[in-house]
């Protein structure tokens, strides 16, 4: 069929939509989205086109771009199954991530990651972005080559970028770290370097040569930082300003980041102003922040592990939320489905309007760009990857998003189409 496809009376979220959109009752008037060859041809307010025989009208039915999971950790998913009683809290999760390594097989890690690749791809996401652990200097880790395979198998429909996380320690030496560098800059573009940067293994000259060596690769970086609640930690600071005396010119990311939750609101906002003017993204994980931190056997936590989602949005930072860890020690729960970490930060955050506002923070895979965003984001010339909410509506999203229809390149790839869409389904199924 040579005529567009039309999505009518689709409700987007404000952020998608230019100041100008006219408005209803104080919401945004529902949008008709025209596809043309497996892409966005144009996006206008309902009403502004003639109907068409090959429409489905979605009746305010919410629909937003297809989702970026920027930090999960697809080699140690689902080992929790296996495991004996874990201790509480990050550093007990790292122990028995380390005992149950020594029974991974290059077979195992393929089947689990695979496994959630499949069940990210069904919810909707199309950039997964993949941390694996690289705790010895002159061996790559079993897991890092069966990343690059399934990035190159899985091309097309997800979109997987891999991280070296590797130890701080193994920076100290600079001459090593470059090698470590060489080594993540071989595997291919989409390859990105890291660092688990903590309390326990802290040294400003390791995180200085960990960022020097990927200025000198031209690589990207992607950090753990301040994965704790001790109000001392400093990681996420001295970035910003390494960052800046070297005159970096990548895209930095920082995960986790909850010491600033416990720190002095001056000395917190005082990062947060040096963040702001670095190249650096924000990825929150509330499922495995909350379930690590303040953790002790038979106690109620008393502190969120939360990080300053508010604080960083107010001051322009590009913030994203992430799925993390899924069925593993560090969080047994999850599925690879960013809207239930969004619908962990809603309720723990107290965000306001999470989808006019927040959805964002699901879909901007262009905030792990070097280049910069744009001042308005649009789906105009983008692929018609699309995920539409049949149950949801706004003010309970992401309530209710289970049941979603999955569009890729305009045609249906997943879910049941409401019977009232049927009439037109042929146009794009």
């Amino acid at each position: 069929m040579n005529a567009p496809v039309l999505l009518d009376n689709a409700r987007l979220p404000r952020w998608l939509l230019p100041a100008d959109w006219p408005q209803h009752s104080g919401a945004p008037v529902l949008a008709h989205i025209a596809l043309d060859a497996g892409r966005v041809q144009s996006v206008r307010p309902a009403g502004d086109a003639a109907p068409s025989p090959h429409s489905w009208d979605l009746a305010g039915t919410l629909a937003l771009p297809a989702f970026v999971d920027a930090h999960t950790h697809l080699d140690k998913a689902f080992t929790l199954p296996r495991m004996q009683k874990v201790q509480p809290g990050l550093l007990g999760a790292i122990d028995a991530m380390l005992a149950d390594r020594v029974r991974w097989t290059p077979a195992d890690v393929r089947e689990r990651a695979s496994r959630g690749l499949q069940w990210a791809w069904e919810c909707g996401t199309t950039h997964v972005r993949t941390h694996v652990d690289w705790w010895e200097p002159d061996a790559v880790p079993m897991a890092w080559p069966v990343m690059a395979e399934l990035a190159q198998e899985w091309a097309g429909r997800v979109r997987l970028e891999q991280v070296a996380l590797i130890k701080l320690p193994l920076f100290e030496d600079a001459a090593q770290a470059l090698r470590l560098a060489q080594q993540v800059k071989a595997t291919g573009p989409h390859a990105l370097l890291g660092g688990f940067v903590h309390s326990t293994n802290w040294s400003e000259n390791a995180l200085r040569n960990l960022l020097v060596s990927a200025q000198s690769c031209d690589l990207d970086i992607d950090l753990h930082v301040d994965e704790e609640l001790n109000a001392a930690a400093v990681g996420l600071q001295t970035t910003a300003r390494l960052l800046r005396e070297i005159g970096y010119e990548g895209r930095v990311v920082c995960g986790h980041i909850c010491a600033l939750a416990a720190q002095p609101e001056a000395q917190a906002f005082a990062t947060l102003d040096a963040v702001a003017r670095a190249p650096i993204t924000v990825v929150s994980l509330p499922a495995t922040n909350l379930l690590l931190q303040d953790a002790v056997t038979g106690r109620t936590p008393r502190q969120r592990g939360l990080t300053l989602v508010k604080e960083a949005q107010a001051r322009g930072i590009p913030l994203l939320f992430a799925s993390d860890n899924v069925q593993d020690p560090f969080c047994r729960l999850g599925s690879f489905d960013p809207v239930e970490a969004l619908g962990t930060a809603a309720l723990v955050a107290q965000l306001d309007e999470p989808f006019d506002t927040w959805s964002q923070a699901l879909c901007r895979a262009d905030w792990l760009r070097r280049e910069p965003a744009p001042a308005q984001p649009t789906l105009v010339g983008m692929a018609a990857d699309l995920v539409l909410f049949t149950e949801a509506d706004r003010f309970g999203w992401p309530s209710r998003t289970a049941s979603r229809v999955v569009l890729r390149e305009g045609r249906v790839a997943r879910g049941e189409l409401p019977a009232a869409w049927r009439t037109a389904a042929h146009a794009i199924a």
